[in-house]
């Protein structure tokens, strides 16, 4: 894919461009690094530490380290994205950390390591430490009925066919919805982008969560209860759950519970007027390979939306994925003090999906993953990946190309963020991975 017209290189087309911004001062590096735009440290910003450290003092090569920010450069100059955010952390410090290209190609915005990113399934793992942390208070428990609190699903029955059109063809079901099951995909729900969810309009962004959740019940389940693997809107439900439970509105108990002990200042369901410029843009390629901007949503994230989607709505940043992540590797402890139950860590990062309900699909990551109760992929096989990853590694990514992994076993998290549909950016996320993975010194002692 190529971010130019043919015969142009990014340098001749943008160079009366650059030239005019180097008469007002300002100094662009394109596709490589802007240093002006990262902090010097993440620590001062929460109460989870992330000093700066160099690579090699936690093991990490930085030739190795280099190597993986040429293939970014070389992916922004293929078109591939517009610009990205990347950033490692190792045994608590933050030792690789690059921005790189642009956050809007019309207005040659470069990209910042603040920037704001649309992490649409990223918002899940967040909503499932909501329950995870309602359960360490004794209001819920993950095995309970989702009708306890949510009583419009006690009746709810199952198509006769999981392909079935006919909302009228339906038979009993076996069983109740649980907690668990929403958090682990197993529960019979459908996909937002089913074609039985779209004929009814069961998600869309002028409605309230409620609604949304009301529009889930009054349908059938696709499958029995704990039948089946199936990526759907499990997490809008578990939202309203945590609403429910709570007496608090999703909104205020993210920010509450999750964002402000955390220090993820960047974190929400809207980008303010004021943050605007931080917003990076989402790309689409054409016909040709060259990347345009693309509307996702029928109502911006910059105006004002009445759902709060527990599934698919956060906007964040790189690093504030980083203080999440590190909240994991560090035993679910902040500054010192538990935060998250050691028993309720272990549910983020441990496969739950029964053995019999394995492989989660039959092709790629999906052939070799499990589901954690923290809304998390967890590696089982290895060798069904793509990219460089370890047994146990727990991870998840967004439909416009941000990701993030959590590697127990070198201590590590690895993150990437991107403004790109589809999200495949021919394989930038992955190539990242396997690199910075290439540079993990193998004489370290685990």
């Amino acid at each position: 894919m190529r971010l130019f017209p043919t015969g142009e290189t990014c340098l001749s087309v943008l160079a009366p461009a650059l030239a005019g911004l180097a008469l007002t001062g300002l100094v662009l590096f394109f596709p490589g690094r802007l240093e002006s735009q990262i902090p010097e440290s993440l620590e001062s910003q929460s109460p989870i530490q992330l000093q700066q450290a160099p690579p090699e003092s936690v093991g990490l090569s930085p030739a190795g380290l280099a190597a993986a920010t040429a293939a970014l450069e070389a992916h922004i100059e293929a078109g591939d994205v517009a610009g990205v955010v990347a950033a490692v952390v190792r045994d608590g410090k933050l030792v690789y950390q690059e921005v790189l290209g642009y956050g809007d190609l019309e207005t040659l915005t470069p990209m910042r390591f603040d920037a704001l990113f649309r992490t649409y399934s990223m918002t899940r793992p967040i909503t499932a430490l909501g329950i995870l942390l309602l359960q360490d208070e004794g209001l819920l428990n993950v095995n309970d009925p989702v009708q306890r609190y949510i009583p419009v699903f006690a009746n709810q029955e199952v198509l006769a066919s999981p392909d079935a059109q006919d909302i009228s063809l339906t038979r009993p079901r076996e069983g109740d919805v649980t907690l668990a099951q929403l958090l682990t995909h197993t529960s019979g729900i459908g996909s937002r982008n089913s074609s039985l969810y779209r004929a009814h309009n069961v998600h869309s962004w002028d409605q309230t969560l409620r609604e949304v959740v009301d529009n889930v019940a009054a349908l059938p389940l696709f499958d029995d209860p704990g039948t089946r693997y199936r990526y759907g809107m499990h997490s809008e439900v578990l939202g309203r759950v945590i609403e429910v439970v709570s007496g608090m509105s999703l909104d205020d108990f993210f920010v509450q519970r999750i964002f402000q002990p955390l220090g993820m200042r960047e974190t929400g369901f809207r980008v303010t007027p004021e943050d605007r410029d931080r917003l990076a843009t989402v790309y689409r390629p054409d016909e040709t390979g060259t990347l345009h901007p693309h509307q996702m949503e029928d109502i911006p994230v910059t105006q004002s939306r009445r759902l709060t989607s527990a599934g698919v709505g956060l906007i964040s940043s790189a690093g504030d994925f980083l203080r999440f992540s590190q909240l994991l590797l560090d035993g679910g402890k902040v500054d010192g003090n538990t935060f998250l139950s050691p028993e309720a860590v272990r549910m983020m990062a441990e496969n739950a999906v029964p053995s019999a309900l394995l492989p989660l699909g039959e092709r790629g990551y999906w052939a070799g993953s499990g589901w954690s109760l923290g809304g998390l992929a967890v590696v089982l096989e290895p060798g069904e990946y793509d990219h460089s990853v370890n047994r146990d590694e727990f991870w998840w990514d967004g439909s416009a190309g941000t990701r993030f992994w959590i590697d127990p076993h070198e201590n590590m998290v690895t993150i990437i963020m991107a403004q790109v549909s589809p999200a495949s950016g021919n394989g930038f996320r992955e190539g990242f991975k396997t690199r910075v993975y290439d540079a993990i010194d193998e004489r370290r002692v685990h």
